[in-house]
């Protein structure tokens, strides 16, 4: 009688998550040191301005040795595959925020990166969620630019109310 492998035999291990495991340990490891120099400018009291970020490497170092742990086991689920579209759409978005913030300003540098986001998940209208995008991102300035008093770029739309 010839036996059928398990599910669990029959699994390699994961690459990705083999990859993902070290790159995690290295950023635990850079926070840690980070963390370390904050250490050094406050040395009046435990607790202080390095704790937060030296528990954040612990976690992210634990969290390194489970998915190499869970990835040598393959149990990680299947993954399904990638659209690499969407991405582009919303890396573009990004891209064109960054590009658009100091000359256009926040609400239509936002308003961009809102409708491009949303043509990569599906909305394909432009024409509307543009304008939508760049209406939330002026209430999102006024919140935070007026009413908080925090400092955002302010371009041609801030400049016309304000």
């Amino acid at each position: 009688m010839s036996e059928v492998p398990s599910s669990r035999e029959a699994r390699r291990p994961d690459r990705a998550a083999l990859v993902i495991a070290p790159v995690l340990f290295i950023l635990a490891g850079i926070i840690w040191w980070d963390a370390g120099r904050l250490a050094e400018m406050t040395n009046y009291s435990r607790i202080g301005p390095a704790t937060v970020p030296h528990v954040i490497a612990l976690g992210l170092a634990l969290l390194a040795v489970w998915t190499g742990f869970e990835a040598w086991r393959g149990d990680f689920p299947e993954r399904e595959p990638v659209e690499i579209q969407p991405v582009v759409w919303i890396v573009a978005g990004l891209a064109g925020q960054m590009l658009l913030l100091k000359t256009a300003g926040f609400s239509i540098a936002t308003g961009v990166l809102f409708a491009l986001t949303a043509f990569g998940f599906g909305r394909r209208k432009l024409w509307i969620s543009l304008p939508v995008g760049i209406a939330i991102s002026f209430v999102v300035f006024i919140i935070f630019g007026r009413f908080l008093q925090l400092s955002l770029p302010a371009g041609l739309l801030e400049h016309l109310f304000f």
